[in-house]
Formats: structure tokens, sequence, C-alpha cells
């Protein structure tokens, strides 16, 4: 077995994701096309019992150093599906041997061709998903062993046996989760994390002039009441909790997506207690994944919807509230009387004018799987559900 320096590989990863002092999001893309949602994403046909064997010592190894024996097994099984386990490794090692090893194991078990100008996890994980290979036996728990050695707060994620959350897509954005109570999103995340923004101070219109006329806001109005979320703001924070005519609102902005959304958190069943929505640090498919703070269930970004604990149990599926994407000066003439978020959030912040700094100019920095070179790199399109979903 070859021991591996973990507390490393995570250093070098978060740096890779970080963009000077700024907390980075988890980030892009807006014209990715989406997998075949009507393949299954796991089989029904048991592993060999050697190779399930095998991925089960390989993950007990993550504290003692890499089973190589165990990959050897793998790959000599032929099984494709646990390519993704293989892959999976990968977010968390430095390139060395025991990296060009795994990568070597899963194009044995692939078509997968390593380019020497990709780094391994990306390459190999967006193959993985352009394949559409199913998901190896009991992944959810295989994968949720290695993600909680690396962030035990992960656990809750993982645990729920029924949970809709496709395991196959799921993985580290490089930052901690924000588990900050209500109130509190003035103190430093622990560990590190993308910070949702409580209530955040505002002004007038008039106190709103340090925001160009020509800069994007995200508008929300509510009988009668109007605000702007100014996106560089958002940018930095991506979750605002906050009350807007009387409704309280969370509000999520995927910087991999280039997509706001706004959910009524009293939206929910009797006996509920209203969700407290944060930010994880993982992401689904380049989607930021989001979770209730009370609970730990994980909600669906980008449809209110509770996907695993007790929330999905209990059928959570939040009211969408409409949010305008729209520049300043254009929001404020429709809405005169609006308020903005103050300058320095209330919290006594500075913000860049271009906090992202260019970072996805040059295409999704996360797995997507095949991107649609039909539109340039992050065009913005507008989505339609129809009736028929």
């Amino acid at each position: 077995m070859i021991r591996m320096a973990w507390g490393a590989a995570l250093v070098l990863v978060v740096a890779g994701c970080s963009s000077g002092s700024e907390p980075l999001s988890e980030s892009t893309t807006t014209t990715a096309p989406p997998p075949d949602t009507t393949t299954t994403t796991t089989t029904t046909m048991p592993a060999d019992a050697d190779t399930a064997a095998a991925a089960e010592r390989l993950v007990a190894s993550i504290d003692t150093g890499i089973d190589l024996e165990a990959v050897a097994t793998i790959e000599a099984s032929g099984d494709a599906r646990y390519a993704w386990l293989l892959s999976d490794f990968l977010r968390f090692l430095i390139p060395g041997d025991v990296s060009d090893t795994i990568v070597a194991a899963i194009e044995s078990l692939t078509d997968f061709k390593m380019d020497p100008f990709q780094t391994a996890w990306g390459a190999t994980t967006n193959h993985l998903i352009a394949e559409d290979i199913p998901a190896p036996p009991d992944f959810q728990s295989l994968k949720g062993a290695l993600f909680t050695f690396i962030e035990p707060r992960w656990a809750p994620f993982f645990e729920d046996p029924d949970a809709a959350i496709d395991y196959r897509y799921l993985n580290w954005g490089g930052v901690r989760p924000d588990d900050r109570p209500a109130g509190e999103t003035d103190v430093p995340c622990r560990g590190g994390c993308i910070p949702s923004l409580d209530d955040p101070a505002v002004t007038d219109a008039a106190g709103g002039d340090w925001y160009p006329d020509d800069r994007i806001i995200f508008g929300v109005s509510i009988d009668d009441e109007a605000r702007a979320y100014p996106k560089n703001i958002m940018e930095v924070h991506e979750m605002v909790i906050d009350t807007v005519g009387g409704v309280r609102i969370g509000m999520p902005y995927c910087t991999l997506c280039g997509s706001a959304q706004a959910y009524d958190l009293d939206s929910v069943p009797d006996g509920v207690e209203r969700p407290l929505l944060r930010t994880s640090g993982l992401l689904s498919r380049s989607n930021k994944v989001m979770y209730d703070l009370n609970t730990w269930s994980v909600f669906d970004t980008f449809t209110g919807e509770a996907v695993s604990g007790p929330l999905r149990e209990a059928g959570v599926e939040l009211e969408m509230v409409s949010v305008v994407v729209s520049t300043w000066g254009a929001w404020k003439e429709e809405h005169p009387n609006t308020t903005i978020v103050a300058e320095d959030g209330g919290i006594g912040r500075q913000y860049a004018e271009d906090p992202l700094r260019g970072r996805d100019d040059d295409g999704p920095i996360f797995p997507i799987g095949d991107v649609d070179e039909r539109l340039p790199v992050q065009a913005q399109v507008l989505g339609v559900e129809l009736p028929d979903g």
C-alpha cells in the first residue's frame, strides 16, 4: 500500500479553486446539455464478490495509504461501473504515481484515454458522465465513506437510503459547508465556505448610487416591495436569506450555472420547521448543492424539492418566487421605490466589482460531461419547463 498525503492534497485543490482574497464558489456552465435522465443510474447486476470486497478495502485504506492491490483487483474485474469510485479518489489525490495507477485502471475499465493537458479527475469524470456509465453496487455508501473522511459534516448527505440524488454527479467544489446559525453570517465560516448572507442591510435607490446603472442585479418584487441584489455581492455569497413583502425567502445563486432562484421558505407542510438554506460545498454536475441547516436535508437548487433527509420524507417542495435579471438602471426605473443591498452588505465587507475575475471564461472548470458547442461558453439561455416536464 502507498501512503498518501491527504491534507496536502486538500490544500492544493482548494488553492486551485480560489481567487485572491475573495472566497469563490464552485463555478460554471450555462450551455452543457443534460444527461439522459431516462437512464437508470444503478444496475441490478451484482458485482463479483472479489471486486466488491476490493472496493471496500480501497475505501478502508483512505487513512492508512491507498491499497493498490485493491485497485488492481478492480481493474482486473473489467467492471466499468467501479471507474466512478476510482475517479472520485482522483478528486483528492496529488498528481503522481498513485493517481497515474488509478487513471490506468480507469483506461483499462473503459474506453477513456487520458489527455496529458487535462486534470485526471476532471477528464475521467467528464468521460464517465458523457458515457452515462451506471454506478456500482453500494456506491452511495462507498462514496459516503470517502467524502466523510474528507469532511465529516457531509455524512447526513449520504445516509438516506431513499435519497433522490444521483451520487455519480455529486462532487466537491473546493470549499467546506456553511453551517453558521441564522443571523451569524458576519462570523467567518469554520474551515472556509461560500458564506451565505442573512438579512442584508439595504438602502433606498438613491443610496444605491454606488452601483453602476449598467451592472446586473437580481430583482425580487413581492406585494409592492421590491429589492435588488447586486450580482457582484451574489457572486461572493451565492445565498441570501431575506424578507421581502413579508415573505421569508432563500435565494441561491449558482455561478456555475449562471442562474438565480428564490424560494418561499414558509411553503412547507404544517409541523415542518422553516428551512434555513446554506451552501454545502458540494456540486451535482457543476450545480451548487444547497441544504437545510436544521435537518441537513439536501434540496435541488433548480426546483426547490427536498431530495434527501427528513424534509424529503416530509415531501417538502418549496414554492418558487420570481427573480428578474435586470440592469440596476432599468430596475430602478421600473421600481422607483426599490431598495438595494448596501454596498458593504451590512457586514462591513468590501466587494470587488468582478469577484470571479474571468475565472470561467474558458469553459467549465468542473465536470459536466459533453459540452454543447452550438453556443459560446457562458452564453445565457432561458429554460422553459413544459407541462410534461
